[in-house]
């Protein structure tokens, strides 16, 4: 039977879906030893930005006995995931079949690079004619709402368990950001992000003592001379800072170890002699790393890895906290990891984190793949094999 470059295509792309149903290995949702009940947040399966299969991070943990979080919630009988991935893939294809050639050929192009390098807009209108979709209704229910086009697609090939446009974030590098009800709308999947959801309140088994490691050069920040960059990133490899500082201007960066392609700050450029093999182990796994964006309501940090990264930041807690929370956040997920407002509200001279450690506030710390705190057997992050400072701006 002849068949035409479109269908095969439509057939390479239906291959290339996010895997479902099978559970994460350590790497794609452990990472950093936990210890203790309760040491890592409630997580899904799918396929993450960069990642070869994608960890994600419900948010709010599914808890069971004695704060036990499991893997995934109950799912459903096995006929009706029969159903439903029938139901997907007869209207995957229908979708799909819609596409332009070169419009296909773009959509494989974002799909295969799993965000590893960054893909162009595809744009679309928001709904084919035809396309609804629906969280699996059962058999006499009322039709289900229709999903958007771009969220069908970011459900086909990254989340399964995607339900809600409200689930999502557009990333900034897309011609798609920002506009309200545009005719043409970006439908890579890979220009958008899975949102994180804190936990609140914070639950006590997360909570331990700051590590009063020595700042990095906070007195850069302090002087009233150029303020052209509105941050500094340090790497460190334990206790150890690696390279230069590097100042930030443009409103987006990308951090990764080693790209054939990207522009940003490559970790595997700068020239480190630690020899130990954690660290040397923890390197080969940062990959696409992540992505910092300034935008209008504070700092996002995007992990475009293939496994989990840790942050600890004063303005993701509890404002009349006296310690800090470390927060896991899964490959495809994108966490708010600063704000401004909330920064300046922290600066109280008479709190005792700010006056033993300056800058505190304006400070985000960041760990790849292994964890820090009471629930890992690395309390402080300057045990961490790898990871970031990042020392904003105060105006």
């Amino acid at each position: 039977m002849f068949r035409t470059k479109r269908s095969a295509l439509v057939r390479r792309l239906w291959r290339s879906r996010a895997p479902g149903g099978e559970d994460e290995e350590e790497g794609a949702g452990g990472g950093g030893e936990p210890r203790g009940e309760g040491a890592t947040d409630g997580r899904a399966h799918g396929a993450g930005g960069g990642a070869s299969r994608a960890g994600c991070c419900l948010g709010k943990a599914v808890r069971g006995a004695k704060g036990h979080h499991h893997p995934h919630p109950p799912a459903a009988g096995a006929g009706a995931t029969g159903g439903a991935e029938a139901d997907l893939k007869a209207l995957t294809h229908s979708v799909l079949k819609k596409l332009k050639e070169r419009q296909l050929e773009l959509l494989l192009q974002a799909v295969e690079s799993r965000g590893g390098t960054r893909t162009a807009c595809l744009l679309l209108p928001c709904r084919l004619d035809g396309s609804r979709l629906g969280p699996g209704a059962p058999a006499g229910a009322q039709p289900p709402a229709a999903y958007s086009l771009p969220l069908l697609l970011c459900k086909v090939f990254r989340w399964p368990d995607l339900r809600h446009s409200s689930e999502v974030k557009r990333l900034c590098c897309c011609e798609s950001y920002g506009k309200i009800n545009p005719d043409l709308l970006c439908c890579n999947p890979h220009h958008l992000s899975r949102l994180c959801e804190l936990e609140s309140p914070p639950p006590p088994y997360s909570r331990y003592p700051m590590d009063f490691l020595k700042p990095t050069d906070s007195q850069l920040l302090q002087e009233p001379g150029d303020r052209s960059h509105w941050c500094v990133v340090a790497y460190w490899e334990e206790k150890t800072r690696v390279g230069r500082l590097y100042c930030v201007q443009e409103p987006s960066l990308d951090i990764f170890y080693d790209l054939p392609q990207g522009n940003g700050f490559c970790l595997g450029q700068l020239s480190s002699d630690n020899k130990s093999p954690l660290v040397q182990k923890v390197r080969s796994k940062i990959g696409c790393g992540i992505q910092l964006t300034r935008e209008v309501d504070g700092v996002w940090v995007y992990n475009r890895s293939s496994y989990p990264i840790f942050i600890k930041s004063a303005t993701l807690d509890n404002p009349d906290s006296r310690t800090l929370l470390v927060h896991k956040v899964f490959p495809g997920f994108s966490i708010k990891a600063f704000d401004y407002e909330k920064a300046y509200s922290l600066q109280r001279p008479n709190d005792h984190e700010f006056t033993q450690q300056p800058w505190t506030g304006f400070t985000v710390q960041i760990s790849f793949v292994k964890g820090w705190g009471q629930c890992y057997t690395r309390q402080f992050i300057s045990s961490c094999p790898c990871w970031l400072e990042v020392i904003f701006n105060s105006r």
